[in-house]
């Protein structure tokens, strides 16, 4: 592309063509994959004519039609800008002023938010170390106690992620035993399912089998990391304990007046598979690159490969020469251990390059380069 500056405003003027090189391809985040085609055409769908703001258009009542097909027919959708919005809405909607939640040491909500479920939603949290970013009713026990003590943050509120910041996923049986753990202790289930369609695909389910049918009182339903512009949505499984969600929506800055925006990209995400073949498509080209970095001499894996995030150990400089070609983050710097993403539009040429370009970095050849 050409950019030229005006010399009287000192602006750069987009000539012709894109602002970023189309063709560059990444590993960082499945952030950084674009808008998937359908989701595109569900916007543009959606922009003709004047309809009705903050919510009461057509869009957003399909949505929750479309939600109650997958969740069940008591599930209530509240759309919403972003994730972290998502999660500090739901937290705060289940909890009193003095309550706390707990939650996986590596949890977005303690590590990614910028401490904006404590600062924004003033919620309290009990972060539990984990080998695999999974809780368990025995590790959730760690801090589920002192009810009554005002000297402490009421344990009010467990919240899980499906799938982990690990990439691991809960089984339903696994989440069924945690709700009825904290159900019993009086507690609610939050679910922060940012990559929830990645879970589906992994365990082959439908999205109400480990949801609320397995006792999950709220959910955080992610888009953007599955192929939306933007747009999650909390959803409300049990309304018979519905705080007043959409007064709280409002308060939290994250009721959007042209909500037909987000709610026509989640319909489009929702209806006739696309939530679904997007994310089996990232989780296969993980599992390809999982397949084809184990084989290479001095590369390890530190996690099992059960969604479209890939975890490993390099040796010492590897990482920083594979960055020449591919972005991607340090997951553990001490260690050496880094984190690939796929993405709805990763490609096998994507995934073989990467390997490629792991192998030469570390300087042993892999055992096989079938992936």
């Amino acid at each position: 592309m050409s950019v030229s500056v005006d010399t009287k405003a000192g602006v750069p003027q987009v000539l012709a063509g894109r602002l970023h090189d189309p063709a560059y391809r990444g590993f960082a985040s499945d952030n950084y994959a674009g808008a998937h085609p359908e989701i595109i055409e569900a916007v543009q769908a959606a922009n003709e004519g004047h309809v009705t703001a903050y919510g009461e258009d057509v869009y957003s009542a399909a949505l929750q039609e479309v939600i109650q097909s997958h969740l069940g027919t008591t599930a209530t959708a509240y759309p919403v800008f972003n994730g972290t919005g998502a999660n500090v809405l739901a937290l705060q909607a289940l909890l009193p002023r003095w309550g706390a939640v707990i939650c996986a040491a590596t949890a977005h909500i303690n590590t990614d938010e910028n401490g904006a479920p404590e600062r924004i939603g003033g919620i309290k949290l009990l972060p539990i170390p984990t080998p695999d970013g999974k809780l368990t009713p025995e590790l959730i026990d760690a801090e589920a106690w002192g009810w009554g003590d005002e000297h402490r943050a009421q344990p009010l509120v467990v919240s899980i992620t499906q799938t982990t910041e690990l990439g691991t996923c809960y089984t339903p049986e696994e989440i069924q035993r945690i709700a009825e753990h904290v159900h019993a202790k009086g507690m609610k289930l939050h679910l922060d399912g940012a990559r929830l369609a990645n879970a589906a695909a992994h365990l082959g389910l439908p999205l109400q089998a480990f949801t609320t049918d397995v006792g999950v009182d709220v959910l955080s339903f992610g888009g953007t990391k599955n192929g939306l512009l933007f747009g999650e949505a909390v959803i409300w499984l049990n309304p018979q304990s519905d705080p007043g969600m959409s007064y709280l929506r409002k308060m939290n800055m994250q009721l959007a007046s042209k909500m037909r925006f987000v709610s026509a990209q989640l319909v489009a995400l929702l209806t006739d598979g696309l939530w679904l073949r997007s994310a089996s498509h990232a989780n296969e080209m993980a599992q390809r690159l999982s397949e084809g970095i184990s084989a290479i001499n001095g590369v390890s894996l530190t996690q099992a490969t059960q969604s479209n995030g890939v975890f490993a150990v390099l040796p010492p400089g590897a990482a920083a020469k594979v960055r020449e070609s591919f972005r991607f983050y340090d997951w553990d710097q001490a260690r050496g251990e880094v984190r690939w993403m796929c993405s709805w539009d990763t490609t096998e040429t994507d995934v073989q390059s990467l390997v490629a370009a792991v192998e030469d970095a570390v300087g042993s050849p892999a055992s096989q380069r079938n992936v």
